[in-house]
């Protein structure tokens, strides 16, 4: 296997252990796919697929992150202490303010076509 493929294979094992072991990393793969769907169902443009598939990359990759600081903090610093709580609460602070943001956008977006779909019946 190449380096690019095993780059790929590492990454995707990254992946699967934050969906296994991270409730909210499963809960955005949910509403991600709640997205997509609705998405589909509402033949959506090229700009508002664009701007929806950066907004659930954006969550999902913060979420990544968040639990590759999480788990080398806990590595780095088993015992409670103020530092080791603040990297992990400022970066579960930015999977947040993204997750806002894609709700944002999410109603911005899908909102006013589900809208007159469900009000045109």
């Amino acid at each position: 296997m190449g380096k690019f493929l095993r780059s790929v294979a590492v990454a995707l094992s990254g992946i699967r252990f934050a969906i296994r072991t991270q409730r909210h990393m499963q809960i955005h793969c949910v509403a991600a796919i709640l997205v997509i769907g609705l998405g589909l169902m509402l033949s959506l443009s090229f700009v508002e697929w664009a701007i929806l598939v950066f907004a659930v990359a954006l969550v999902i990759s913060l979420e990544l992150v968040n639990t590759a600081i999480e788990q080398a903090v806990d590595l780095a610093s088993p015992e409670r202490h103020p530092i080791a709580k603040a990297a992990k609460d400022t970066a579960a602070g930015a999977v947040l303010a993204a997750t806002f943001g894609a709700i944002a956008i999410g109603v911005i977006i899908i909102g006013p076509p589900l809208w007159r779909l469900l009000f045109a019946l």
